[in-house]
């Protein structure tokens, strides 16, 4: 029994029990002999009904998978060499039968240029926490790039002295860090995720001789690993396959001071933001106190980057460093004032275009169809809002459902957004690019995600069970006075017309729940539609207690019934925690 201290008295509880739950008994009974054990033809009979496993040498691979696994954990009758009810449950429930493939490596079709990709983007990728006054470090490059981020954006500013470069959020009270260590980090750590290109993004406010240096630092620490281009302008990208193992440099070409209009006349007139964002206007603030903040550093820095920029073009009587300008493969674009001509197709060159989220939200109101047709053969940056100083996220399928490539997300930040992020990247073995629908690159007939579009499929999902929350957490973590109350959500995250989400009853008193309980998803888009799967814990007198979530492409679920194992908030996988579920497609 399992016991709680209430005042002067104990309260007592049943202990918990992983016994297969009432219907994973009943199929299992419904495929085993008479002997109650799942014998290998039963075993087949399943695989091919209930898993959707389909060709001979598939089920036999994947019977023969189950068999060992078996043996090897020792859940085999003895004597009768066939699965029994408890053994049967464990192999539903372990690792080998997750609801990706955990052998699943790089399956899309590496080929085809890179505007042909999703790519895991990250935004100020050195910033360790808030957008405003956290620390700089190589640190989250690291992590980022050991959870396969593809795409890192270091912020290059002057030091105090204007002979050296930092790496920092500018005109914020952030801390900086040298350039080198994030080099070096990005070198050291940069394919041991995935072999597939790193793009890093470099926002410079540097001077000719700055830009200089940062060019001979870049040479000696990527070496061979850097990719150059031969001419400036290219019709076409190469694609990861051409590009892996390199890393790739991606800015805007040195600014020719005498060709744009000055930076004291961009102050003056009110924008502090960097050029890609001037064009669209100021974000407007969440509320009073974010505005009172973004005030407070704006009065405070604006003097002083008049300063700087005005000393800044005083060095530049050179000219461009041409050292520098040759490390930029993927050239960032100068935008026009007006969408319609920043959105058309050069058609004997491609380049990468930046917009911030609101702006870009507000141009797939009135040119959706321009931007899927843009990101058809060049690359469509979207970054946060200014005022995300918590580093939070916006709905990264705002961007996808147009295709944009470069969906930047705050890596330091946690919450539901980024989870989305998460789940899209766990697709194509994670290596960091997930190719793009077919229907976004289809140049005849325009995909519309606003559009009353049809179901094309229905998801029918079925929540059993689940457990490890008794490993994972201390007895009174959730309850000082009794198990956990769990209910799980379950839901599809996509086009408008498929995102919903719903959730099963609460289970009282328990730390293994379960629910048993059905939903069925119709579908208009798969190809772009992901699981969400939350558990938390119900709480009469406060906010529920968070108990796990994950999210998965739904175009790489396995049918049948699969283990899905749970993450913190943070985006890392649990150690225990897992739910049984049942995916079937019709």
């Amino acid at each position: 029994m399992t016991t709680y201290r209430v005042c002067c008295f104990r309260r007592r509880f049943r202990p918990a029990s992983n016994e297969p739950s009432e219907a994973i008994g009943d199929l299992f009974q419904s495929y085993a002999g008479g002997d109650g054990v799942l014998g290998e033809e039963a075993l087949r009979r399943f695989l091919r009904e209930v898993q959707g496993e389909s060709g001979d040498d598939d089920m036999e691979e994947a019977a023969r998978e189950v068999m060992a696994f078996a043996a090897e954990q020792k859940l085999l009758k003895k004597g009768g060499g066939g699965l029994t009810v408890e053994g049967f449950h464990r192999w539903l429930s372990s690792d080998a039968n997750a609801a990706l493939h955990p052998r699943r490596g790089v399956q899309d079709d590496m080929t085809l240029p890179l505007s042909h990709y999703f790519i895991y983007t990250g935004h100020n990728s050195y910033l360790t926490g808030n957008q405003l006054s956290s620390g700089c470090s190589e640190a989250p490059i690291i992590k980022a790039l050991r959870d396969g981020v593809r795409v890192i954006e270091l912020d290059l500013w002057p030091n105090a002295g204007k002979d050296d470069v930092e790496v920092l959020h500018g005109r914020t009270w952030t801390s900086p860090v040298e350039l080198d260590k994030c080099l070096e980090a990005i070198k050291e750590h940069a394919f041991v995720s995935s072999p597939c290109p790193v793009i890093l993004t470099l926002e410079d406010h540097l001077t000719p001789h700055l830009q200089a240096k940062v060019a001979k630092m870049i040479k000696e620490t990527f070496g061979n690993t850097l990719h150059l281009t031969e001419s400036e302008a290219m019709w076409e990208f190469p694609s990861p396959e051409d590009l892996k193992g390199k890393i790739i440099v991606s800015t805007k070409p040195p600014k020719e001071y005498l060709q744009t209009k000055s930076s004291k006349e961009e102050a003056q007139n009110g924008s502090l933001e960097e050029e890609e964002e001037s064009v669209w206007g100021d974000e407007i603030p969440d509320n009073k106190a974010l505005i009172a903040v973004n005030r407070e550093v704006s009065e405070k820095d604006t003097k002083l980057y008049v300063q700087e920029e005005e000393e800044m073009e005083k060095t530049a009587q050179q000219g461009v460093n041409m050292e520098y300008k040759h490390l930029i493969a993927i050239s960032l674009t100068r935008r026009k004032h007006d969408m319609d001509e920043d959105l058309k197709v050069d058609p004997d060159k491609v380049s990468r275009m930046s917009l911030g989220e609101t702006a870009y939200e507000k141009a797939t109101i009135t040119h959706g169809a321009e931007i899927i047709k843009f990101t058809q053969k060049n690359l469509l940056r979207i970054f946060p809002r200014t005022t995300r100083i918590t580093s939070s996220n916006y709905n990264p399928l705002m961007g996808w459902r147009y295709g944009a490539q470069m969906v930047a997300a705050n890596m330091q930040g946690h919450g539901r957004k980024l989870w989305l992020t998460q789940g899209m990247f766990r697709a194509n073995g994670g290596c960091g690019y997930v190719k793009k629908p077919d229907f976004l690159m289809n140049c005849d007939k325009m995909f519309d995600p606003r559009s009353n579009l049809p179901v094309k499929t229905r998801l029918k999902v079925t929540v059993y069970m689940g457990d490890g929350w008794r490993f994972d957490f201390h007895k009174t973590h959730f309850d000082k006075f009794s198990p956990p109350d769990f209910y799980a959500r379950v839901g599809i995250a996509g086009v408008m017309a498929d995102t919903r989400m719903e959730e099963t009853k609460v289970i009282m008193d328990t730390w293994i729940p379960t629910w048993d309980h059905e939903f069925v998803f119709p579908l208009a888009v798969p190809e772009l539609a992901l699981l969400r799967v939350e558990v938390h814990e119900s709480d009469n007198h406060q906010k529920d207690d968070f108990g796990g979530q994950t999210c998965l492409p739904v175009w790489e679920l396995r049918p049948g019934i699969r283990s899905v194992r749970l993450c913190g908030r943070d985006g890392e996988m649990m150690r225990s925690v897992k739910l049984l579920m049942r995916f079937e497609f019709a």
